[in-house]
């Protein structure tokens, strides 16, 4: 375990302006982990939430399918004397990850959902407009490209990849000028792509800090990622390897992971099944968490002025019940259905 003198001593993960955690302590507030627990940390990063967890004296299983991210925590698996164990792979399967690390049950998931600020800031990664790079997106540094989907995806699945996805109003504009842009030269480069759709939709007076390139790359690294088929399946997850009494801690940064994880809860709280005057109210099955946050929690203004990524975020939070977890549904937790792409989408 961390010695009992770091648990107030917990710098920005990565070094010095590399990443801060975003709501860390209200993330430690509803998480409470306690010496002796297990904790998943799903979305291990920079280590940011598994280093203050450790701090508590719980053991942490960090899981990332980001390469980088787990080169990138070996100095923190020697600080941490044994109680971190980092896995590469994807958080949608984060139970199975926890029983191949020993441990048959959690006390606590946590998961951070998005795109990291660290990856963001890597212009080969090519997740950003703001730098070129190669039209890159991928976590895992493997699997199709943002290049493969903008240069092959059919323009009629670009417009609802782009529309669902990015919630971009004007998706059919966007995806029909990239299809007669790449009939001439394919897009390798994210500028190319960011100054096409800047060219195409302009930049409105009233949103000038806003570049319109910003919904279709949103939509692109979503889709690339599977990030939403993700999130959804990993709530399902943690709901089969928390224990009775384990909580679930998530933060989301757009609307789309936020409607997930606020419908999830919705279900898997629910005790009454509706019902009428002219039919019968419906049977549901034992809820599976109680809930811990009545509506979302937000960052308080100090925080978002100094980090500004905690702008858009929401925390919700759960109790885990000892109901039997249930089969999820992803399509019915609001994952949308899109086009399939050498294993993207569906």
């Amino acid at each position: 375990m961390m010695a009992p003198g770091d648990r107030d001593a917990v710098p920005a993960a990565g070094g010095p302006g590399r990443h801060v955690p975003v709501l860390l302590s209200e993330v430690l507030d509803w998480l409470d982990p306690q010496p002796g627990e297990v904790v998943v940390d799903g979305t291990f990063g920079a280590g940011g939430y598994a280093r203050a967890i450790l701090a508590r004296g719980a053991r942490v299983v960090g899981i990332d399918r980001d390469p980088d991210a787990i080169a990138g925590g070996q100095d923190l698996i020697d600080k941490a004397n044994g109680d971190l164990i980092l896995v590469p792979g994807q958080f949608a399967a984060l139970d199975a990850h926890v029983k191949a690390s020993g441990f048959e049950g959690a006390d606590g998931v946590v998961l951070d959902l998005g795109v990291s600020s660290m990856q963001l800031d890597e212009a080969d990664r090519g997740f950003s407009f703001m730098r070129d790079g190669p039209l890159d997106m991928r976590m895992e540094q493997a699997g199709p490209s943002a290049a493969d989907v903008v240069n092959e995806l059919p323009v009629k699945d670009l417009i609802r990849v782009i529309g669902l996805l990015g919630e971009e109003k004007r998706a059919t504009t966007v995806a029909h000028a990239i299809d007669r842009a790449r009939q001439e030269k394919p897009f390798s480069r994210t500028l190319e792509l960011a100054n096409l759709i800047e060219k195409v939709l302009g930049r409105s007076p009233k949103k000038a800090q806003i570049h319109p390139a910003t919904r279709t790359f949103q939509a692109l690294r979503i889709y690339v990622n599977g990030e939403l088929h993700q999130a959804a399946e990993a709530l399902g997850a943690a709901e089969r390897i928390l224990k009775p009494g384990g909580r679930l801690v998530l933060v989301s940064f757009h609307s789309l992971e936020d409607r997930i994880v606020k419908r999830f809860f919705q279900d898997r709280t629910k005790t009454r099944g509706g019902g009428s005057r002219h039919m019968p109210e419906a049977e549901v099955p034992p809820a599976t968490f109680e809930l811990l946050t009545r509506k979302a929690v937000e960052a308080a203004s100090d925080e978002t002025e100094s980090n500004p990524r905690a702008r858009s975020a929401k925390l919700r939070a759960g109790r885990r019940t000892g109901a039997p977890a249930r089969v999820l549904d992803i399509h019915a937790a609001g994952v949308p259905r899109l086009a399939d792409f050498h294993g993207l989408g569906g």
